[in-house]
This record gives C-alpha cells, structure tokens and sequence, in this order.
C-alpha cells in the first residue's frame, strides 16, 4: 500500500514537474519514499531561500514551474523570501511543505518545528496556501495548483501535509492530471471599443508588461499594426528584438519617453502592474493625460496603479490577436521611435552606459546568453540599457520584491531548466554573500554557469543613494573577502579579468568548463576597460 506521499510524487510526475528543489529532513523524508519510483531529478540547495530561487529562475528561464520540498518550521520560514519574490514578479512555484501533525496543530506543546499557524503565515507570499487534512483532497488541491499555473495570474503555492497524512494510506487516488490549460479570452465587446480608440488616436503609444513573455509574436505583430511606439518593462525584455523600428527598449523613466508617454492620447498597457518596479518611477507617481486600455489576466490588476477608460480581463496572447484582428488595415507610426530612443540615450547617467556596453559585451561573447542578475549596480544599468534577443533572457531581483542573493541560485535553476542555453549569474559583492554557499551546489552538479562577480567593495547603489540625499554612508562599507579562494575552496573555477577581451574569453572557456566559474570584476577598473 502506497502512501500520500508516495502518491504525491507520482502525481506531480503526471502533471509535468520533473525537478524538486528541497533540503531532506525528519520531517519530509517521507515526501522522499517514492522519488526513485519516478523521473523526477531531485536538486538538494544548501539553503531553503536557494531552493526557492532555484525554482525561480527555473521558472522565468523555461515558463514551466518546479517544485520545493520544505521541512516545516524553520524550512519555510527559510523559503519565504524566496516565495516574496515569486509573487511578486508573478513566478510559478509549488511549493510542498510538511506541518506538524493534526492532532498537535495550534497546541502550542513545544513539538519539533512547531508554529502556531505555518498556513497562514505563507499566504502573504502565495496566491494560495491549503493545509491537506485528508490524503483524498490530494488529486484536487494538486490540480487546483496547476489550474492557477496554468490559467491564471501564476504565482507560488503553497500545500502543507500533516505528518500523519504524508504517511496515511493512498494508494486509491487517482494520478492522472487533470490540467485546464486554458486561459480567459477577451470580451469582443471590450475589443470593438479598444479597436475604436485605438483607430482614432492621434498619438498612441504601447507599454508592454512581463505578460507579454510568452506572447511575443502577437506583441509583435499589433505593434507593427498600430506604428506606435513600444516601451517594455523590465520582464518584457526581448519581447520586441533589440533593433525594432518601433522599439523604445525599457528606458519608460527617461524625460523624452516620459514625456511621449505622457503625451499620448491613448495608451495600451499590456500585462503591466503599471507599478514603480515597471515604470521605474520611483520618485513619483504615473501620471496619464490620454485614454488608458489595460489587458490583464487578473481582473484586479486592470485598476491597480492606473484607472482604465477600457478593461480587457484577458490572457495577453489572446487579447493582442484579438486587437490585431480588429484592427485590419496597418497605420503608418505615428512618432519617430529611433529619435525618442537617441533623446533618452543622451540622458543616460554616464556608469548605466558603461554597464551597458559591459552587458552587450556578454550578449556578444555569449550569443543567446540568460542573464539572470541580482540587486547590484550593472543589473540596474542594464534594467534601462541592456537589450536581449528573446524573452525570459534577463530578469533580476530588482523587480517587484528586491531581495539580494538571488542571481546567484536563480542562475543555476535557469541553467538546470536551459541546459543547452548559457546561463550567467550577474551579482555584487554584497548581495553574493547572502547565498555563497550554493556554489556548492552548483559544483556539485557541473553546472558550466559563468558567475560574474562584480566587487565594489560594498553596497555600492545603496552607498551612492545615501550620497545623493546627504545621508551618513554607514553600513554599506563592509568587510570583502578573498572571493578567488572562496570559490576555489567551493570546487568552482576563479578568474579576475582586466579588459573586454579576457572577458569575453573568460565567459566562452566558462560555459564549456565541467563546473561554474566565479569571474570577478572590479567596479573601478571597468571604468578604463576598452
């Protein structure tokens, strides 16, 4: 007789997860029984956050979700973080977690990895999280989990098992899966009257949001209807190629895209939150002057940040072949894209060009190349400068929730999930430290990922904001240690580069080696570099 745990396993198997992320412990190890039975790979991180990090970057490199094996008490108390960033940036991630048993919950007895209630605690991070208190809710729970994977706004999930239920009988659940794989159209209603404005407008202009991902030729193909010029957010990078005619890159806080913006009498804002993390405006507020059409997959999202004259609840994918139907005869563009983009490039802080033409060094040696990158300074220039050639080729912690310690084991979930693609994690000094310790994993795995260390000695953006508002620089001059031996006494690869040229040579040797390599850069020498 098999048991829920066993089962579980095979039912994630049937529903196409093929990588679990989790650190064993007394209180998953039963979760554990049944792995050998399927082909799942099971990665063992060497902390929790890294887990789910993994599972992040896995998901933003591939579209498809992973799952967490997570230990109760301090296991999710760990993975939390992780889970904040997910949810924020809308990454798909199961999470599956055991809980004390069900005669012991809320009894405050002092059990092992007790909390008075690990359910409720998750939910903030989590679209949602279900305690299962009979091994029969299994199949459902599981397929409500991909329901919202599958056909809604994704997010983490959280599903928790009593100790006594992971190991309850089960051999009569179902395993097969049962998937929706089908998201919400557009209302043709709502389509006629955005095809209406958009026919009649003067100046439109087009935001496109981190929705897009997966819908890039659609994206493509209305923007090209419409002549209008393109901004894309921070994670709808690569949705329009680097040259489009009508591109404006992710420069939208820059005065002369600004003010375009602003200027437009409608905008047609596509799987964007609209928020600072999308706008980059984080010192005021969005402020329209034309009629806003908003496509969201997630009904609440239409009034967030932004009130629209026109609400399309909507896949994107959907609703842009919808308009693109709509719209049946090409205009003619409406403004000069390549002279907006020219002004903006012009207003550029002189360190976000150089970590621009630091960045387009990588993509030139790398083609192809996943940059997945932290909270550190040439992952901020390259936020406004830095133009991939596909989608889910760049994404960092900067957005939504701003963790740091994420490039590093992002890039090794995105390298396990893109094995023939190269991967590169793009992290500082500081934010390094707080995941160092998945090198290890990484070594142990073999995984050729390039790790570009870039050293200013500290926190170095967070210095900098201090000296620009006259605040004492305290806290952000720390302690730097010997990466070189560090990632040596790791099992990686250790190189220090001087010029573009060891770069670029350093980075192709990297992807090709039998274990990552930690390639440090020096904030002040880049300066010189040619």
């Amino acid at each position: 007789m098999k048991t829920c745990g066993e089962v579980l396993v095979e039912i994630l198997e049937s529903y196409g997860i093929d990588t679990v992320f989790g650190i064993p412990g007394v209180h998953t190890v039963e979760l554990y029984r049944g792995l050998p039975n399927t082909a799942i790979r099971h990665i063992t991180p060497r902390h929790e956050q890294g887990a789910g990090f993994m599972a992040d970057g896995y998901a933003r490199a591939s579209g498809r979700p992973a799952a967490c094996f997570i230990i109760s008490g301090p296991g999710m108390t760990n993975i939390l973080t992780a889970m904040g960033q997910a949810y924020s940036d809308s990454i798909p991630m199961l999470v599956i977690s055991s809980v004390n048993t069900t005669n012991e919950l809320g009894m405050g007895e002092g059990r092992l990895h007790e909390l008075p209630d690990q359910s409720a605690m998750v939910r903030g991070v989590s679209v949602f999280s279900h305690r299962l208190l009979r091994a029969a809710e299994l199949p459902s729970v599981i397929a409500r989990a991909f329901a919202v994977f599958d056909s809604a706004r994704p997010g983490p999930v959280h599903i928790e098992l009593p100790l006594d239920v992971i190991t309850a009988p089960a051999d009569e659940l179902s395993r097969t899966a049962h998937r929706t794989r089908s998201r919400p159209g557009p209302d043709p209603e709502a389509i006629a009257r955005a095809a209406e404005l958009l026919r009649g407008a003067r100046a439109p202009f087009v935001v496109l949001g981190g929705g897009t991902a997966d819908a890039a030729e659609a994206a493509r193909a209305l923007v090209e209807r419409l002549g209008a010029p393109t901004a894309l957010t921070i994670n709808a990078k690569g949705v329009l190629p680097p040259d489009h005619p009508l591109s404006l890159g992710s420069m939208l806080p820059l005065p002369p895209i600004l003010a375009a913006l602003q200027a437009a009498d409608v905008v047609l804002a596509v799987g964007t939150e609209l928020g600072e993390t999308d706008t980059l405006l984080f010192d005021s507020a969005l402020a329209l002057t034309g009629k806003l059409i908003r496509i969201d997959i997630e009904a609440e999202q239409l009034t967030r940040n932004a009130l629209p004259e026109i609400a399309i609840c909507s896949d994107a994918g959907a609703a842009l072949l919808a308009l693109h139907a709509a719209l049946d005869t090409a205009r003619a563009p409406t403004e000069a894209p390549g002279q907006l983009r020219a002004a903006a490039d012009a207003e550029l802080r002189e360190d976000y060009r150089r970590h621009g033409r630091f960045l387009d060094a990588v993509a030139e040696a790398l083609p192809g190349v996943v940059i997945a990158g932290d909270s550190t300074q040439p992952v901020y220039g390259g936020n406004l400068t830095y133009a991939p050639a596909g989608p889910r080729s760049w994404f960092n912690s900067s957005t939504g929730y701003g963790t740091l310690g994420y490039g590093l084991p992002a890039a090794f979930g995105a390298k396990l999930a893109r094995p023939d693609a190269p991967v590169v994690a793009l992290i500082g000094d500081g934010g390094i430290q707080f995941t160092l310790p998945e090198l290890a994993t990484a070594a142990e795995l073999g995984l050729p990922v390039p790790i570009l260390l870039w050293n200013n000695q500290g926190y170095g953006e967070i210095k900098q904001y201090m000296a620009d508002r006259d605040i004492p620089q305290i806290g952000v001059d720390i302690y730097t240690p010997d990466f070189q031996t560090i990632a040596k006494g790791f099992g990686c690869h250790a190189l220090k580069v001087e010029s573009f040229a060891q770069l670029a040579e350093a980075l192709r040797t990297a992807v090709r080696a039998d274990r990552p390599t930690v390639i440090e850069i020096d904030d002040a020498a880049v300066r010189g570099w040619s």
